[in-house]
């Protein structure tokens, strides 16, 4: 049985991340959509210290310290410096606009809640709620990887869905220290070969919008 405080904190810091994550849905620049991701990865940090202060489990305070170091310094910085050596300072291109992407979202949260609460009527209540919003969130993440046309913002679409994995991973008392290790050198892998590939893309036809991709393809064809 948890008591109020540790129950409500645990609750605000949850209903952040996915606060967060709305918030990347609304951004529209790329240098803003990057800065609002080094704050989810921040909430997530604070969540993830927390939870290993409420279930005593001091390993998932490197849990929280690889999020702070990784997620919300090092990848952010990386961006920004990715950002600024491909000369893509522009607004981002969306599919569809901020209102019907804003809706969906709503409808993905409505949906994690059902969901898990109906599936999970016997778990520990902090578990169920964090599940409920581990879903948004990842849900949240993979919409923003579908709305965006450019290639930056689908990656930091991704980041976040990862984010939402973790945060699960957290809520549900399951994740050993090995493995949260293991995930965190995987993402670092996967982030630079992300990169070189964007640099890869940029030199060789010289934009990283999707939708331009596309168009050069079929007229390759």
């Amino acid at each position: 049985m948890y008591g109020n405080i540790t129950f409500d904190v645990a609750h605000l810091l949850a209903g952040g991340l996915v606060l967060v994550s709305f918030m990347l849905l609304y951004q529209d620049r790329l240098s803003a959509l990057i800065n609002v991701y080094a704050l989810h990865a921040l909430v997530l940090t604070l969540s993830v210290a927390w939870h290993a202060v409420i279930q005593d489990a001091p390993h998932l305070f490197v849990t929280a310290g690889i999020a702070l170091g990784f997620k919300a310094i090092v990848i952010p910085l990386t961006l920004h410096r990715i950002v600024r050596r491909l000369g893509i300072h522009r607004d981002i291109e969306t599919v569809g606009g901020i209102g019907p992407t804003m809706l969906a979202g709503m409808a993905l949260v409505a949906l994690s809640l059902v969901v898990i609460l109906r599936i999970t009527p016997e778990a520990d209540p902090l578990a169920r709620e964090d599940l409920a919003f581990a879903l948004s969130v990842l849900l949240l993440g993979l919409l923003v990887m579908v709305t965006r046309r450019n290639a930056v913002s689908q990656v930091i679409g991704f980041m976040s869905l990862e984010n939402g994995l973790i945060f699960a991973a957290t809520g549900a008392r399951g994740m050993p220290l090995v493995v949260e290790i293991s995930v965190a050198f995987s993402i670092v892998i996967a982030f630079i070969v992300i990169g070189i590939f964007l640099f890869r893309i940029r030199e060789r036809f010289d934009t990283v919008d999707v939708g331009a991709l596309d168009d050069f393809r079929g007229e390759r064809r």
